[in-house]
């Protein structure tokens, strides 16, 4: 027997997207804040063309497992979980090696379709611009690249994916819209030089240490944008502006949680030996302090001001 091709949904897609674009215009700061090519880009874009017909959802359930959401058996609940703002959707389980035929599972996630907010929310701090030549570390599923498309020309953006099977998937979706930057499946940790400097890098994967060599491929006055794993329990977003000369300043922009680098998962290091200060008590809310990061000479340093 044939399978059937999943239910068509545009016009609740369409229905939905409105919807979850009209949540974000509520966001007091970042999202679609004085952006309105953002705004503009998300309705434009189809988030559900990027999602795969089988995902995980990120909330276990009361079994302590996260279930399987498919298209094809549930297709509106399908598309309701895309368009939901604060659901990040589980493509990769154990680097591939739990697949969704297998059912629930508590393996460790290790890609995912990024929630709306928090995908809108770094567009908004990295602000690129129509003459920005971008790199972002993290291909995913696409959806993010083909956002930054609608900003950036696809001739000066560069997106890398450490998992062949996924930037593959990427490209060929991307190409789908019309939409060809270069996709490229490598390890973003150690950027791509070819095309440097850049004047945005963004990256979808959390690091413990921001790499040298995103530095050393910024050019003065770059933005840098990515989430830095810290002692909260959860990552950072940081934001930087490059000095070009392989250093950088900024700050913690606001809480986010993210996959970490495949490079970058070892815990082998003290959040000391990181550069991040020591804490006496809780430590200081965001909208409190103001966290400054600093690189100079390939020391990473993290103070509370």
């Amino acid at each position: 027997m044939t399978e059937a091709p999943p239910e068509p949904l545009e016009d609740l897609a369409v229905e939905l997207r409105a919807a979850c674009a009209a949540e974000l215009d509520g966001r007091p700061v970042g999202h679609f804040n004085d952006r309105p090519w953002l705004r503009a880009a998300f309705l434009k874009v189809p988030r559900e063309y990027f999602v795969p017909d089988q995902v995980w959802w990120p909330f276990p359930r009361d079994d302590g497992l996260h279930h399987v959401l498919d298209r094809h058996e549930r297709p509106r609940a399908w598309l309701r979980g895309v368009y939901r703002p604060q659901a990040s959707l589980i493509t990769q389980v154990a680097d591939g090696a739990v697949r969704p035929e297998d059912g629930p599972t508590a393996a460790p996630f290790t890609s995912a379709a990024s929630c709306s907010a928090v995908v809108v929310d770094m567009l908004h701090h990295l602000d690129p611009g129509p003459d920005d030549v971008a790199l972002e570390i993290g291909t995913g599923s696409g959806y993010s690249t083909a956002l930054l498309a609608q900003r950036v020309r696809p001739g000066n953006l560069v997106s890398i994916e450490i998992d062949e099977q996924l930037a593959d998937r990427a490209r060929h979706r991307l190409a789908g819209l019309g939409l060809r930057p270069t996709v490229l499946a490598a390890d973003g940790e150690y950027g791509h030089p070819d095309r440097a400097p850049y004047t945005r890098i963004i990256s979808t994967a959390a690091v413990r240490e921001i790499p040298q060599s995103w530095l050393n491929q910024a050019a003065a006055g770059a933005i840098l944008l990515t989430p830095l794993y810290g002692p909260f329990g959860h990552d950072a977003l940081v934001r930087l502006v490059a000095d070009g000369e392989g250093g950088g300043e900024g700050r913690l922009v606001t809480g986010v949680s993210f996959m970490k680098m495949r490079g970058q998962r070892a815990e082998d290091r003290t959040f000391e030996e990181l550069g991040w200060p020591i804490v006496d008590g809780p430590w200081p809310a965001y909208t409190d302090v103001d966290y400054r990061v600093t690189i100079r000479a390939g020391q990473q340093r993290i103070r509370v001001c």
